[in-house]
């Protein structure tokens, strides 16, 4: 199982995900019976392209997917979660504090507004912006040859190839879709992976 030993704390967040999440509009009703293979497991393989001990920037945080899981399943990664809507922002501290995650700050605010204010090793997203808009914002909060990783789906290839003015200006490096969590989860999950400029 993917989760090990930190499975106790996966279960107590899906709880939280289908109770109090569910009820404040941060998870759809429909969602509540896949929440293991399409939410945690989802965001849960994406941990292996994470290096370890790096200051992680989740972008659009939302209810924590996957900036949440990741901290669980790398405890010495630091995990910033910055989300601009007050009622995700409250959640998220709640669940920061019922799970007893030390290594996660909930940081309110916009991405464009705090560029140039963090300095990410890594930069996640999942199902934040289009990837011309998405990768603007993840440059901001990146270190320079800081790596973004973007959870995407059957669009990837789309959006990678309508951004290419886009970062090419912005002059990423190492550009490629990649599939993890082959026969971990049923439908393997898509990521845009790239690093930012080595210069600013």
């Amino acid at each position: 199982m993917i989760f090990g030993s930190v499975l106790p704390v996966a279960c107590a967040y899906a709880a939280l995900l289908t109770g109090p999440g569910v009820e404040r509009g941060l998870i759809g009703p429909g969602e509540t019976s896949r929440i293991w293979d399409r939410h945690l497991l989802n965001s849960a393989v994406v941990a292996e392209l994470v290096p370890l001990g790096s200051r992680l920037v989740d972008v659009g945080a939302g209810a924590g997917l996957p900036g949440l899981v990741l901290a669980m399943l790398l405890p010495d990664s630091e995990v910033i979660l910055v989300e601009p809507m007050e009622r995700r922002t409250l959640f998220l501290t709640e669940c920061v504090a019922k799970l007893g995650l030390l290594n996660v700050e909930v940081r309110r605010g916009r991405a464009e507004d705090l560029a140039g204010k963090l300095c990410a090793d890594v930069v996640t997203s999942r199902a934040v912006a289009k990837l011309n808009r998405l990768a603007v914002l993840a440059a901001g909060l990146a270190r320079p040859g800081g790596l973004v990783l973007a959870i995407k789906g059957a669009s990837a290839a789309r959006e990678v190839e309508e951004a290419g003015a886009v970062l090419r200006r912005l002059g990423v490096i190492g550009l490629e879709i990649v599939s993890v969590g082959a026969g971990i989860v049923i439908q393997p999950t898509t990521v845009v992976r790239f690093r930012t400029s080595s210069v600013r």
